[in-house]
């Protein structure tokens, strides 16, 4: 199990992840004033808490002003961020969700028979109820008192909560757009090379113009904005397997250490060493 304190200030990440809980992870911190994300996506479930204050919340097209009590919920490719307002103090915490984990819990609960994620049609709730569960389940997994099956059981129990409250059995999936998608599946695909506009063109059979402006109106980025966030996520896989974190720059991707560190603050408010731990 690792555990990331905060070295000296509240406003260093906490990072929590253990490898007999692979599919979960969680992050909080305590003073999220210079907490400032780049519009970006993951590719696992997310969802969190604002436990003190305020902060804006991007959420695709959308711009919300969320406070203590509310839950965020990102599906897998949602582009959002959420950051500070002004100056105010604000606090937060969120856990990380193994898209495939969770897509089997939907299937044991009965929602669908498509092998497919099905989606939330919710971004956020002031659901008492999840707001002190998603707290408890937090407390849960980072009590090293706690022994692997209680903080499974939690998980499963918590989120089962969170599908039968905010994910209705007839809620419609995302309307597919084939050509796009292979395009993402081509970045994702190939992200730690040196891509050319041609070559996702050619790949998705689609011309420069419409991609550029197709693919931000889909996906919420642009394709080279799809690509860093991809090297990110590939460059975190890699941290938490204890790789140096001049290796993982050059293995993701990224022309040097330094562009690195810029990107992947950017997208996690935490640098690649506070990840790791």
């Amino acid at each position: 199990m690792t555990l990331a304190k905060p070295k000296d200030t509240d406003k260093a990440p906490r990072f929590w992840r253990d490898d007999a809980l692979p599919f979960i992870e969680a992050r909080s911190i305590a003073d999220g004033r210079e907490v400032c994300y780049t519009r970006h996506a993951h590719e696992h479930f997310s969802i969190g808490a604002i436990t003190a204050g305020r902060s804006t919340y991007v959420h695709e097209q959308s711009r919300f002003e969320v406070s203590a009590g509310t839950v965020v919920l990102m599906n897998p490719g949602d582009v959002h961020a959420c950051n500070p307002i002004d100056d105010q103090p604000w606090s937060y915490l969120m856990l990380y969700v193994d898209t495939l984990w969770l897509t089997d819990l939907q299937h044991q609960l009965g929602f669908s028979e498509d092998p497919a994620f099905r989606r939330f049609a919710v971004t956020h709730t002031s659901d008492a109820d999840l707001f002190y569960g998603l707290q408890g389940l937090y407390d849960v997994l980072i009590d090293p008192q706690q022994d692997v099956l209680r903080k499974h059981s939690a998980a499963v129990e918590f989120f089962t909560e969170v599908q039968l409250r905010l994910n209705p059995v007839d809620q419609p999936l995302r309307e597919p757009n084939f050509k796009l998608e292979r395009a993402a599946d081509f970045i994702r695909d190939h992200c730690t090379h040196m891509l050319k506009l041609e070559d996702i063109c050619d790949a998705a059979q689609l011309s420069p113009s419409y991609l550029i402006r197709a693919f931000k109106q889909h996906y919420g980025m642009t394709p080279h904005a799809f690509l860093v966030n991809r090297r990110i996520q590939f460059a975190r896989e890699q941290l938490r397997n204890g790789k140096l974190i001049a290796d993982v720059a050059l293995e993701a991707g990224f022309a040097d250490q330094a562009h690195f560190q810029r990107a992947f603050k950017q997208h996690l408010a935490a640098t690649p060493g506070q990840y790791r731990g």
